[in-house]
């Protein structure tokens, strides 16, 4: 028996340090490529460290408006994570917590909105953000943006909430407690490990999203890292090291944020997967 258990320990070692390879090397490549000359890269071998480390790179890139790309990401992101979090807490609130005629109906209906793809709602999208008044401006990605995150959103938190005993909520109601109260301060610090599961798990999706941001911005002031990636790339096809050092600095908040978040996020995961 404790063979087999070594065994096991063993191969999910070297299959855990198979992946880590696997998103490391990727990594790798791309910041020793940003620290290169363009001429460095297509004579030296791929994987040679820089023969003299520049930061000309960097500093091309920030001084062409890529701040002004981070900036709008970000505030695109947080605003639409924020609503995200509200919206899916209330409504996960409602399906587990208070039972009415139509509950799973609905509940299902919302979660059917995972299987609508999101290329087919372009066009419906682009027209009724030209009929608002907000094409092109950082209004119209955040629209889309919340409504598609929200079924998942409120799926996992529904399955976190039902969990919660509702003996909790009675004690509280015999108390004087209220159902918004209680909503705040009992469920709401119950749910931290689903609200910083979907938090992150959406920001990352969110950070990285391309279609929306390309259908529904047209300006440079307005748009967002991906299409900074894709507006650097037409203007610097030929520099390899040049496009590495926009993919990195894209990468770096999502890695600080991983880095700070990761306990939170790994007990969300866990909680989630015993739960279910």
């Amino acid at each position: 028996m404790k063979r087999r258990n070594l065994a096991v320990s063993i191969l999910l070692f070297i299959l855990a340090l198979f992946w880590l390879l696997v998103a490391i090397v990727p990594f790798g490549f791309m910041l020793l490529s940003s620290f290169k000359q363009s001429l460095e890269l297509m004579t030296a071998p791929i994987w040679a460290l820089p023969q003299a480390p520049t930061l000309d790179n960097y500093r091309t890139v920030l001084e062409n408006n890529f701040l002004r790309y981070l900036t709008n990401s970000i505030i695109v992101v947080t605003v639409s994570i924020a609503l995200v979090l509200i919206l899916s807490a209330m409504a996960a609130y409602i399906f587990a917590r208070v039972p009415f005629r139509g509950n799973r109906i609905i509940f299902l209906l919302v979660i059917a909105g995972l299987i609508v793809p999101i290329h087919v709602t372009l066009i419906p999208v682009y027209l009724l953000t030209s009929r608002a008044g907000i094409y092109d401006s950082l209004y119209a990605l955040i629209g889309p943006y919340v409504a598609f995150s929200l079924p998942l959103s409120i799926f996992i938190l529904t399955q976190f909430m039902r969990q919660i005993p509702r003996e909790m909520e009675e004690a509280a109601r015999i108390d004087g407690c209220g159902p918004m109260r209680a909503f705040f301060s009992i469920i709401l610090p119950l749910s931290k490990a689903g609200l910083v599961t979907i938090a992150i798990f959406n920001a990352v999706t969110l950070w990285n999203e391309f279609v929306f941001a390309f259908v529904l911005t047209s300006s440079p002031g307005v748009r967002t890292l991906p299409l900074a990636i894709w507006d650097f790339q037409g203007e610097y096809s030929a520099n390899i090291p040049m496009i590495m050092t926009v993919l990195t600095l894209s990468a770096l908040p999502l890695i600080l944020a991983y880095s700070i978040f990761q306990e939170q996020l790994e007990r969300g995961i866990m909680a989630g997967a015993i739960k279910g």
